[in-house]
């Protein structure tokens, strides 16, 4: 869908950030596009043309403005609320799912033909999948260029380019240079310290650190997880073996380090960190929306910019929820830690504290999982859920059919409606996810006649509110988490 050129062009005049990644302004005289609040000098307006993604601009013979840096952006997730073709598309697409599978293996994750999935693709945002795929790669790319010190050969294949020549004709049409051009001649590099990568995953402002930081440490499980107030380290998950992954805050952006087996790793395990902390979303949509209702104003005011965490594998998010079920927090990351040592990977060297990965859900599926401190019925839903997800009759990613996912949830032996808005939460990444059965958000909806439905598409943020005010919370020592019935 084309932005409506009117309410963009006011936005051009003004320099308004909060445009920047929702609407991207090319200019007919100069051959580049911006963001809207670029310093340069104000275009005339028959002289500009407005896209909604910076592949659309590419497509139609745009270049990325080097001054305003259109391309270094926030991704955007504004059709995270929605769950049809395109939008799911869209979710796999930034996840990575062309480089690996390529368009022919995307359109049969979605069953549907590629033409229909191009069809369909190109009439919302004005390209097809491949071409949103190659402008995903020329990004990840340029971030590499510029905040490391890799060659350029393994800057090709850590974006996803499958030779150095596709990467070097891709990166001249998008940025008309050569790719060593982009490289700052002298400029200071802090892209590797001690054999790790060094990252800065930019976000918007206004961005909650610290109550994404204290709600994943509140959480975090013994030999995958370790966190403190400002630091979140972890072991993830990637085709080549396990890999180490740490972030702290930094200013407008978070600074990840990165000790993965193979560099073409790379972007599924960004993609998934930005999604675990919520690093796309738009915090302005978000809280215009909940400050509307003058019973979340005041909690909305008191944390602008709070975020809901995701997931770097849905599976995980799904056993965590079904463990954290009639248990405090604290017990349920008792229980997860001695499966994780019972049944996760271990990392080939231990890093500190993070000694294996999270089990998958074929090592669940076909465990014995007694002696873990689970009752007869958790065990049952753990191995049902297992032997779902790892069949594929279940799919738990942004990419996933959500009703289905739902469905699919539910049918399992053991979950109930909160463990299924839970996941759909973090998981799933779906804005609207709603845990209606959670104690906590039961009793405040009743006790000020709440109406949620005023909270669309952003319910999941205002659980997130709910759940963050010590006002809200029932006890310090519960969990913020409704409880399913066996």
């Amino acid at each position: 869908m084309e932005p409506d050129a009117d309410t963009s062009y006011r936005a051009v005049v003004a320099r308004d950030a909060r445009f920047d990644g929702r609407v991207f302004t090319a200019v007919l005289t100069t051959g580049i596009y911006c963001r809207p609040s670029c310093p340069s000098r104000l275009p005339l307006r028959p002289n500009v043309r407005f896209y909604s993604s910076a592949a659309a601009a590419v497509a139609s013979g745009f270049r990325a403005c080097k001054r305003c840096r259109p391309d270094a952006l926030p991704g955007s997730r504004a059709w995270d609320h929605r769950g049809d073709l395109v939008a799911r598309a869209l979710r796999l697409i930034a996840s990575g799912e062309v480089d690996e599978q390529g368009v022919a293996g995307l359109a049969r994750r979605l069953a549907v033909s590629e033409r229909h999935l191009h069809r369909s693709v190109v009439a919302e945002v004005g390209v097809g999948p491949l071409a949103l795929a190659r402008t995903r790669r020329a990004q990840t790319a340029r971030l590499l260029i510029d905040q490391t010190a890799l060659t350029m050969s393994e800057v090709a294949f850590a974006a996803g380019f499958s030779s150095v020549r596709q990467f070097n004709d891709v990166m001249r049409a998008e940025f008309a240079v050569v790719p060593s051009a982009l490289r700052r001649r002298g400029g200071a590099v802090d892209g590797q310290s001690g054999g790790q990568l060094v990252l800065r995953l930019v976000h918007r402002e206004p961005y909650q650190a610290a109550s994404i930081f204290s709600f994943l440490a509140a959480r975090a499980v013994v030999g995958v997880e370790a966190a403190g107030p400002s630091t979140y380290s972890r072991v993830v998950t990637t085709s080549h073996g396990p890999g180490v992954v740490s972030l702290a805050p930094g200013s407008a952006h978070l600074v990840a380090r990165l000790s993965i087996p193979d560099l073409s790793d790379l972007g599924g395990v960004v993609a998934r960190l930005r999604r675990l902390f919520d690093l796309d979303a738009d915090p302005g949509a978000v809280d215009d929306v909940l400050r509307a209702d003058p019973l979340l104003s005041p909690l909305v005011s008191a944390r602008p910019g709070l975020r809901v965490p995701g997931a770097v594998d849905g599976f995980e998010i799904a056993v965590r929820a079904v463990l954290g079920q009639q248990v405090s927090v604290a017990g349920a990351r008792t229980i997860a830690g001695r499966l994780c040592g019972a049944l996760g990977e271990p990392l080939a060297e231990a890093s500190g504290s993070l000694t294996h990965a999270f089990p998958t859900a074929r090592a669940v599926a076909g465990a014995d999982l007694s002696g873990l401190g689970l009752t007869g019925g958790r065990v049952r839903a753990l191995r049902a859920l297992a032997a779902e997800v790892a069949s594929r009759r279940l799919v738990l990613d942004p990419g996933a059919d959500r009703e289905a996912a739902r469905a699919g949830l539910l049918a399992v032996p053991g979950i109930g409606p909160w463990t299924a808005g839970y996941v759909a939460m973090r998981a799933l990444s779906d804005p609207d996810g709603w845990p209606e059965a959670d104690l906590i958000l039961r009793r405040w909806v009743s006790a000020h006649a709440a109406e949620p439905d005023r909270w669309r598409p952003w319910r999941a943020y205002a659980a997130m509110h709910l759940w963050a005010d010590p006002t809200v919370t029932i006890s310090t020592k519960a969990s913020p988490q409704a409880k399913d019935s066996e």
